[in-house]
């Protein structure tokens, strides 16, 4: 018993693993274009631009905090968390388009029970938003790690916002172009902003959405091994996981397939 167990913390640490000891667990779930609910260990419920869009179903979800990035209907549809007339909603900005005030619209920090949000501002295009308006990154700090959801953004990043973000553990980043990054755009921010854990592409082309690029451009910039593409669309991150590279996930947009 002894040999096997000492076999299993040597597979662990190859393939860049450590052994769950005292770790928590976060659990993200995705829901197709931008739209992921994340549970903190402490229970802690955040759902992040949520959709209404019928080809992906609709999630029956409740949370505590609510995030919206910008004023596009595929991520301002609220009333899909059950509870949202409750929910803290921390719209990252307040207004329409290009009358957006960055000064009323971006906050610095809130604590919420276990959670930490705040925003950074970035541009749905390449032109500081003349085409599509502004757009908010949000930096959420739980269980010791630092979640970034990218929203829609459109442009690699300045050494200002990449400042203003800090370290990343899990970057939530669009991949499917026509609207926000493409495949090699959101490879550059990768590199811009290096999480340490995970790298979770988004807002891509599926089976039963096409209306952008599918994530394949985006995965041709990694190795093989990098890669995970799970079947459901559920990813657990425990807090004690230090790969020697970030993991790529690719994840499906339904629990089951």
């Amino acid at each position: 018993m002894k040999r096997i167990l000492m076999a299993l913390v040597a597979g662990l640490m190859l393939a860049g693993l450590t052994p769950a000891a005292d770790g928590k667990k976060l659990v993200l779930h995705w829901h197709g274009q931008s739209f992921f609910d994340l549970e903190t260990s402490g229970g802690t419920k955040i759902v992040f631009d949520p959709h209404a869009i019928e080809v992906f179903a609709r999630p029956m979800l409740k949370a505590d905090i609510i995030c919206v990035s910008h004023f596009h209907d595929d991520h301002t549809q609220i009333q899909v968390v059950q509870n949202y007339e409750k929910a803290k909603k921390l719209i990252g900005l307040k207004g329409t388009g290009k009358k957006v005030d960055w000064n009323d619209a971006l906050f610095k920090a809130e604590k919420i029970k276990d959670v930490s949000v705040r925003t950074v501002g970035t541009y749905h295009d390449e032109v500081q938003g003349m085409e599509r308006g502004k757009n908010a990154t949000f930096v959420v700090e739980a269980d010791g790690l630092r979640i970034v959801h990218l929203g829609d953004v459109g442009h690699v990043l300045s050494k200002d916002q990449v400042d203003k973000i800090g370290p990343v553990d899990v970057l939530l980043i669009p991949v499917g172009g026509v609207y926000t990054l493409n495949g090699i755009e959101a490879k550059r921010v990768v590199e811009q902003l290096k999480p340490k854990m995970y790298i979770v592409p988004m807002h891509f082309g599926t089976k039963n959405f096409d209306e952008v690029l599918p994530v394949d451009g985006f995965l041709e910039e990694f190795k093989k091994d990098q890669i995970e593409k799970k079947t459901t669309n559920e990813l657990v991150i425990m807090t004690d996981y230090k790969p020697k590279e970030p993991k790529v996930v690719v994840l499906h947009w339904a629990a089951k397939q």
